[in-house]
């Protein structure tokens, strides 16, 4: 009993703060600006996030594949701005570089 409340407990904690904007300010102009900054959030946190990942998941005789894959992943970003299509490219691109290098 304890664990399902810990889960709705966790549940409604990331919920309520993701839901709340959208509720309360559903009818508020967001500026020309603001909505540009947004656009480039999930670029700003894929190379924070995924980038330092990329240098050390292999371990030292793997940079080259990882370097490959960033490669890959910053070639797609600029030319598709799809974000999915840049994660799947670079695993593909750091998967064939492991296979020829």
């Amino acid at each position: 009993m304890d664990m399902i409340l810990l889960v709705l407990a966790m549940a409604a904690v990331t919920y309520l703060p993701r839901m709340a904007p959208i509720t309360f300010m559903q009818h508020t102009a967001i500026p020309p600006a603001v909505r540009r900054f947004f656009r480039f959030i999930p670029y700003a946190a894929l190379g924070a996030l995924i980038f330092p990942g990329i240098l050390t998941s292999g371990g030292a005789d793997h940079i080259p594949a990882a370097l490959v894959g960033s490669v890959a992943a910053v070639v797609l970003a600029l030319t598709t701005g799809n974000v999915m299509l840049v994660v799947a490219g670079s695993i593909c691109g750091v998967f064939v570089a492991n296979l020829l290098l």
